[in-house]
């Protein structure tokens, strides 16, 4: 619970969705890890709030996935099986290919040479989690280029709950080389305004990613070991 720092809730936010914020950063950034409890008392008073707008919140995060409640073992981090894990995967190729292809003829030369910028912020960077938020905007740049708001919320909310999972992938050796080469590929596709071969380049990159997790989630789930995170 570490993570939960006390400070002042933004004006424009209620209680709840202060509460909710603190927890969904937590658990996104992999402090508070898959299985792990969620203590209402213990979140009340490290936010200085009552037990209230945290119960609230943690509902907001069950109907988003990112927590589970159960009748007798309380709210807990939500846990994926493997299975649960490449459903996801499933529906995101599915998904961040078509937003890829509706972005395409929308993407502006401001926002292509923005996204070649990232990639080399990207590159330069040894920090895991500034080279997550990059990686995040890179592809939601492209996304957000297809005005289709539903279908970015969609994308968005597969992307969170998949996110303590992807975080141990990302830390693991020569992944970070494997996942630029792709995301230079994606990049060339709608530098060409070729929206078909910018849709196949995501979703092959969505494919070796899963594929990635999948292997890393086996191998931790036979050490017996927790994924990576914890508190900082």
């Amino acid at each position: 619970m570490a993570p939960l720092r006390l400070e002042a809730a933004p004006l424009f936010m209620t209680l709840e969705e202060y509460v909710a914020s603190k927890l969904r950063e937590a658990i996104l950034k992999g402090y508070l890890k898959p299985g792990e409890k969620l203590d209402q008392n213990e979140i009340a008073e490290l936010l200085g709030v009552s037990r209230s707008p945290v119960r609230d919140a943690l509902r907001k995060l069950a109907a988003e996935g990112l927590v589970q409640i159960h009748p007798h073992r309380g709210a807990i981090v939500a846990e994926l099986s493997l299975e649960e894990l490449e459903e996801i995967y499933m529906l995101r190729r599915v998904l961040e290919g078509l937003a890829a292809r509706l972005a395409v003829p929308h993407l502006a030369e401001e926002r292509l040479a923005a996204l070649g910028e990232i990639l080399r912020a990207m590159d330069e960077t040894e920090d895991v989690d500034a080279w997550i938020d990059l990686n995040y905007r890179f592809h939601h740049m492209i996304y957000e280029a297809a005005k289709r708001p539903r279908l970015l919320a969609l994308i968005d909310n597969l992307r969170n709950i998949v996110a303590p999972y992807i975080r141990q992938y990302i830390s693991s050796p020569g992944y970070r080389q494997s996942a630029q080469t792709s995301h230079r590929r994606i990049l060339e596709a709608c530098l060409r305004r070729d929206p078909v071969a910018a849709q196949r380049e995501t979703e092959e990159h969505l494919q070796a990613v899963v594929d990635g997790v999948l292997i890393t989630s086996r191998s931790v789930a036979t050490a017996g070991t927790p994924l990576e995170g914890g508190l900082p």
